[in-house]
This record gives structure tokens, C-alpha cells and sequence, in this order.
């Protein structure tokens, strides 16, 4: 099954910046997946974690950062995974 996603290089600068600065708003994990869960229901840029990888990848975030993040929200699914 194919999906159609808007690419991330069409993101503007500010709206970039815009969910970096969320998430680095949010203090604790549940914070964090509260955000995850609902930039995955409202908007149609991908999920919250190939956001991520497409900042660090651009360097738009630091490893440090970018690890933080997505360990939270890979521990949640890791989580939800186990009997």
C-alpha cells in the first residue's frame, strides 16, 4: 500500500522551527507523547518520528536532542509492544 505524505522539504522555515520549538517546550515525557499524538492526528506531515530524522538530517537539531526525542517516543511503542 502506497501513502502520500507531504515532503518535508516543503516545510516552511517557520513551521520547522515552530515544532522544534514544542518539543523542546515539553519538560517531560509524557509531554512529548502527548505532542506525538496529536501532531500525528492534525497534520499530514508524516509521523512525529520521520520529522525528526528529516531534522537531524538536515542538521536542524543536534544528535543530543534528536535522541532524547525519539528514545521517548521508541520506549512508548517498545512499551505498548509487550504483553
Amino acid at each position: 500500500m502506497t501513502t502520500t505524505q507531504r515532503p518535508l522539504d516543503s516545510m516552511s522555515r517557520g513551521v520547522r522551527d515552530a515544532i522544534v520549538d514544542q518539543l523542546r517546550a515539553c519538560k517531560t515525557s509524557e509531554e512529548i507523547l502527548d505532542f506525538e499524538n496529536w501532531f500525528n492526528r492534525e497534520t499530514n506531515s508524516g509521523p512525529l518520528y520521520e520529522v525528526i530524522c528529516e531534522f537531524l538530517r538536515t542538521r536542524s537539531i543536534s544528535r543530543g536532542l534528536a535522541a532524547k526525542w525519539l528514545s521517548i517516543l521508541l520506549n512508548d511503542r517498545e512499551n505498548k509492544l509487550k504483553p
